[in-house]
């Protein structure tokens, strides 16, 4: 059953040079339960890619339909409940916030403080990605690969149908990157969705499919 959709997408930025095509008429369909991996040379809107299946970036022309919605019909709220409920993200940077502790940064999808519904299953997360014990630490007193395993639990924590990986092993040493690759190939066999962005081949094993996405086009 197809759960992402894009047909006919482009993404054209304007800059001092002239036009810009991140995306170029670009037409995917991607299957519940599917995990792909999208590769490409810098530039070929890879990043543009995922951030449109997400939500986070409207297409300039074409259709994206994600779990039966037609993403960007929604309004900018539906659109931000929509991809808090369905879409977990993970990204080469982390993104973490630095003066929260792991716990705090796990829990953000459900709001701040540690009080919240979602503790249990932020620990249960934890202590499954080897982070018990870490739960009180800042990022800044993390390893890389620590720092990227917070940055998954707080992806899973809502329990998304997808999730987006934006070069998520990019900082990473090989054992790290075998690592967060098996825990998104987790998600994956547990019935998830997975789009990963990676230039290495560690997550062939696991996909299903590879798109070559090249100055905007998929091959």
């Amino acid at each position: 059953m197809e759960i992402i959709s894009l047909e006919n997408v482009s993404r054209i930025y304007q800059t001092k040079r002239g036009e810009v095509r991140a995306l170029d008429g670009i037409s995917i369909q991607v299957n519940e339960g599917e995990f792909v991996v999208v590769r490409g040379p810098s530039g070929s809107g890879k990043t543009t890619l995922l951030l449109t299946i997400g939500g986070m970036l409207r297409p300039t022309s074409g259709k994206v339909s994600v779990d039966g919605k037609d993403l960007y019909a929604l309004s900018v709220r539906d659109r931000a409940k929509f991809r808090a409920e369905k879409v977990g993200f993970v990204f080469q940077m982390f993104h973490l916030v630095p003066y929260l502790n792991v716990l705090e940064n796990v829990l953000l999808p459900s709001g701040v403080g540690a009080d919240r519904a979602g503790k249990p299953e932020a620990m249960k997360l934890l202590e499954r990605f080897g982070m018990s014990g870490r739960e009180t630490h800042k990022p800044a007193e993390l390893s890389a690969g620590e720092r990227q395993r917070t940055a998954i639990g707080r992806a899973l924590l809502n329990r998304p149908k997808i999730v987006l990986a934006d070069e998520p092993t990019g900082n990473l040493d090989p054992e790290n990157t075998n690592e967060v690759i098996s825990y998104l190939s987790e998600f994956h066999q547990s019935g998830g969705t997975l789009i990963v962005v990676t230039h290495g081949a560690i997550a062939d094993q696991y996909a299903d499919r590879i798109i070559h996405l090249k100055t905007g086009l998929a091959e």
